[in-house]
């Protein structure tokens, strides 16, 4: 049965101020209708932009329906999360190819733990304080529409990059929902974000392997991102060479982005760790798997798992300086343990080799690989 409370006038500001209190930067409500988003998501399939994320499209009934995975939902609180670390010197370390490049969202503590345990609490907050409901709260962790919800909640727009954006603070934050059974008062258009890119095209330009294929459309296949986190077979040979020392995530559309000119330092739970800021990458190949799992203890870096990390820093290597250090890095760990790694590591070895680095030769790595 739908919950029949009515909000009283002061609710709002009572729900923004608990929400402050629990450290999230904005919060919006919105209906559990996402109609408006669903011939894009099919097109977006269609496409077959979607890659190997095949849970993209056996979930994509329920990412158009959220009633689908909460009944009786009525209304969805939308949450903003803001990340950005104080000393994250991303364009120090794009500029430098010895170094590791880990997106900035990925410095600090997993996202996921930390923004769902906050929701749940502010979900419990509403259910005592204000009135008992039926929910569940999401943190990236369901089908569910949540930059399009987001948007309609007035958090922001969705920018040509397919990220949100807010005129407040940019793009560097993540996003959360409760949805629940209560009939809660909705962001008036008027309140609505308006979009704000213009005849901007910094995003689409500046990205490295052109995976934003027009405004608002993003081949997944090509994104940095799909191929260094979700990608869990060999990086297709044409792209390696644009990844450059990106080893996980990109964020090369948000830096150009000119309203991220007005990001805020981000919540202190996601401050980077030290390790992880500038790492260089002959250090990073040396990695054992208990030191990957060391470095990465609540880190979303786990995500990638071990062999998929060294994959990433073997093609970081290939691309980056010529050196003794690097090769020498890279033959230390033929046989790898893993075909795909040790494809990846051939494959980076041919490209130092290539342009003259001295040391062992890449006949010399074969018969390594051959003769562990």
């Amino acid at each position: 049965m739908a919950n029949s409370w009515h909000p009283e006038s002061h609710f709002l500001d009572d729900l923004r101020s608990q929400a402050a209190t629990l450290g999230f930067a904005k919060i919006g409500i919105t209906a559990p209708d996402v109609s408006a988003h669903r011939d894009y998501l099919e097109a977006w399939l269609e496409a077959g932009f979607a890659g190997d994320m095949q849970w993209m499209a056996t979930h994509a009934n329920l990412r158009k329906d959220p009633g689908a995975l909460q009944p009786g939902v009525r209304s969805v609180i939308s949450v903003r999360l803001d990340y950005l670390p104080d000393d994250h010197q991303s364009e120090t370390v794009l500029s430098d190819p010895s170094k590791g490049y880990i997106a900035r969202y990925a410095l600090g503590r997993d996202y996921h733990k930390v923004f769902r345990k906050r929701l749940k609490t502010l979900a419990e907050w509403i259910h005592t304080t204000i009135a008992p409901h039926g929910y569940r709260v999401f943190t990236d962790s369901a089908p569910v529409l949540e930059k399009h919800l987001a948007e309609q909640a007035g958090l922001g727009w969705i920018g040509k990059h397919t990220l949100l954006l807010s005129k407040e603070t940019g793009s560097y934050f993540f996003l959360g929902e409760i949805l629940t059974d209560l009939p809660l008062p909705t962001v008036a258009p008027d309140d609505l974000e308006k979009p704000r890119c213009g005849s901007c095209q910094a995003c689409i330009t500046v990205c490295p392997t052109n995976a934003i294929v027009a405004p608002y459309q993003l081949d997944a296949r090509r994104c940095i991102s799909y191929l260094t986190i979700e990608l869990k077979t060999s990086i297709p040979l044409e792209l390696r060479p644009l990844i450059g020392n990106r080893i996980f995530g990109c964020d090369d559309c948000q830096l150009v982005c000119p309203w991220n000119k007005y990001a805020a330092v981000g919540d202190p739970a996601f401050a980077a760790r030290a390790a992880l800021i500038a790492p260089s990458l002959t250090t990073l190949m040396a990695w054992t798997e208990e030191e990957f799992l060391t470095q990465t203890e609540g880190s979303p870096l786990r995500r990638a798992g071990y062999w998929q990390f060294l994959r990433n820093v073997a093609v970081g290597l290939g691309n980056g300086p010529a050196t003794q250090d690097a090769l020498a890095a890279l033959l230390s760990r033929i046989p790898s343990g893993n075909d795909m790694v040790d494809e990846h590591i051939q494959w980076a070895v041919d490209q130092l080799t290539r342009r003259g680095v001295e040391g062992r030769s890449r006949d010399n790595a074969q018969v390594q690989r051959s003769n562990p």
